[in-house]
């Protein structure tokens, strides 16, 4: 359990990467008010969580599966609001990325690896 923690963090981090991005695109270039401070609230949650998974996950696993988790439920709210228009290729792609983050969650752990490779 305690394992999955940290990868419990880094998907709320990947979550709130979707807000703020949302929110950055809703502030009109920091002229509204509060998509402005959901953004800043948001983006330094984002950071924190992302900051805190690193403890435990690999710099470019972590990185690359909050990039991804985030920019795919970034793209899915754009076209289920119809900001973005709607493609079944967008949805095959986006559902390439998610399936990329969870293939380095389902990674063996360094310390697994390690004993696996010794064998």
């Amino acid at each position: 359990m305690k394992r999955s923690v940290p990868w419990l963090v880094l998907l709320a981090s990947a979550v709130l990467e979707a807000v703020w991005a949302t929110a950055l695109g809703l502030s009109e270039g920091f002229s509204k008010p509060l998509p402005t401070v959901v953004f800043a609230v948001t983006a330094a949650l984002s950071m924190l969580g992302l900051g805190m998974a690193i403890r435990s996950i690999p710099l470019g696993t972590a990185y690359a599966v909050w990039v991804g988790i985030g920019a795919s439920l970034t793209v899915g709210w754009a076209m289920i609001t119809g900001v973005e228009p709607f493609s079944v290729l967008k949805l095959l792609f986006i559902a390439g990325i998610v399936g990329c983050a969870a293939g380095l969650k389902a990674l063996p752990a360094k310390d697994q690896a390690a004993a696996r490779s010794s064998d």
